[in-house]
């Protein structure tokens, strides 16, 4: 299925717009996984296991928005947007949240 940012795909027409889908991951950072990557922060340096889950988030909330518009019988989504926050949970971590929304359509 073609995934597409633009709110058009090059060379193909747009024949029916089916309507919005979307995708949601919520998960939970780990403990561990926080301190080692509060520790980072300090010293510098990327968070590998922050930067693993937010790929794993991202990865469950478009393939929820793809199946949703594969039930519709789109050929693409369109105008895809990510929305990405934290929420902090009490003094010990957080949930990452990702969401995918964009518009199923068929193409001529």
């Amino acid at each position: 299925m073609i995934v597409t940012t633009t709110d058009s795909v090059d060379g193909r027409r747009v024949v029916e717009y089916l309507g919005m889908v979307s995708g949601d991951a919520i998960l939970g950072a780990n403990i561990f996984k926080d301190l080692f990557a509060g520790i980072r922060d300090i010293v510098g340096g990327r968070s590998a296991a922050y930067e693993a889950e937010l790929r794993k988030a991202k990865n469950i909330a478009m393939q929820e928005m793809l199946d949703e518009a594969e039930a519709l019988g789109a050929h693409a989504v369109v105008a895809v947007d990510l929305d990405y926050e934290t929420v902090q949970v009490g003094q010990g971590g957080g949930m990452l949240m990702v969401s995918a929304n964009g518009t199923a359509v068929r193409l001529g």
